[in-house]
């Protein structure tokens, strides 16, 4: 039930309904959106949070805020642009960046909270292409999960302000003391973009709540299937000969075609699978980024570890992720465990730049 169309289903036409039924075997923060045409209709709003609860109650809701964050390019006249959806400039450099930043929607967003009490901030970004810079420091959060998979301890951010791109969630604790505000940190000003109002009485005898994190398989490196990404395409990035369609693109072909990015070589989904597992195989993936722009590299229907970023230190507990960051000119090295039956796709978060080529799927066979 991925939802892929070409991979997995067929598109839902107009008019038409289909019924997607899956279990959710971990708790934690996810989301939904369309994956049709999706560079389109993502910037249009077409998505939503998927909050999976712990089988028992950790916070009351009341605790338990999620915030969708995205950003908008709107015209002029303030409203959404969409005479530039589809730009080639945006398909061949960093995708698309909007000029207004939401939470939930609405502009300036505003909490109420009660001082003394704990609450959870579940962040997800939504954005098309934009990587937000964000410090829970600034009001004594701590990390409590990534991408939906809940730490075995509260962490302390491991630097600041941390990066989380399109795709990414992070979940955070904290205990409301003093008002403050949520700040976008990646221009030259801190931007303000949410407020927690904290009212009442301090209560000194709230217990900070437990989190109990997921049984993921470990992979086992020694018997890993080795995998290989290289990353090419793009303005000013490494070009290589690319296949399209099975057939080669040339000169004016790649313009035509709208392919900018491949992997392997080859833009967009192949008619044979990046690679092919068993049921419990580990997987060890080496990622290559020979392209000017940095990426948010998602991964379908697995967690992995992140453990070794060229020019990088991973110290952050190597957490369970399905969504990594990787840098321009650098390489990462991920590994998991196949334990999902069907056909996956692995494509840039980036929605322009996985229009433009940045596609590839793997097979899990039972």
């Amino acid at each position: 039930m991925d939802g892929v169309p070409g991979l997995t289903q067929d598109p839902v036409q107009p008019g038409s309904s289909f019924e997607y039924r899956f279990q959710v075997p971990d708790a934690g923060t996810f989301w939904y959106h369309a994956h049709e045409q999706s560079w389109e209709q993502v910037a249009r709003g077409l998505y939503g949070a998927l909050i999976v609860d712990e089988e028992q109650v950790v916070l009351p809701p009341e605790q338990d805020i999620s915030l969708v964050v995205d950003d908008w390019r709107l015209t002029s006249e303030g409203v959404l642009d969409t005479r530039s959806f589809g730009a080639l400039s945006d398909w061949s450099h960093g995708g698309r960046m909007g000029n207004w930043l939401t939470v939930n929607g609405e502009p300036e967003k505003v909490f109420e909270l009660q001082r003394g009490k704990w609450y959870r901030l579940r962040l997800i970004n939504t954005c098309n292409a934009r990587i937000l810079a964000l410090d829970p420091t600034r009001f004594r959060a701590q990390i409590i999960a990534y991408d939906g998979q809940t730490l075995a301890e509260p962490a302390e951010a491991p630097y600041a302000p941390l990066l989380l791109g399109p795709a990414q969630r992070m979940d955070l604790l904290f205990q409301a003391q003093d008002e403050f505000e949520l700040e976008e940190l990646s221009g030259p000003q801190p931007f303000p973009f949410v407020r927690f109002h904290v009212g009442g009485e301090a209560n000194v005898a709230t217990r900070r709540p437990e989190f109990v994190p997921a049984d993921l398989p470990e992979p086992v490196l020694d018997d890993a299937l080795q995998v290989r990404l290289e990353m090419a395409g793009g303005a000013m990035g490494k070009q290589v000969e690319m296949r399209y369609n099975g057939e080669v693109l040339e000169g004016e072909e790649v313009i035509e075609a709208r392919q900018f990015w491949s992997f392997n070589g080859v833009a967009n989904l192949a008619e044979a699978p990046l690679f092919t597992a068993q049921l419990g195989r580990s997987i060890s993936l080496t990622i290559v980024n020979e392209t000017a722009f940095p990426h948010a590299m998602h991964l379908h229907g697995h967690h992995f570890r992140v453990l070794s970023r060229s020019e990088a230190s991973v110290d952050d507990g190597k957490p369970w992720r399905d969504t990594f960051l990787i840098g321009p000119s650098q390489t990462t090295h991920i590994a998991f465990v196949a334990d999902n039956p069907g056909r996956w796709l692995l494509h840039c978060h980036m929605l322009e730049h996985a229009a433009a080529g940045m596609n590839t799927w793997f097979e899990v066979t039972a």
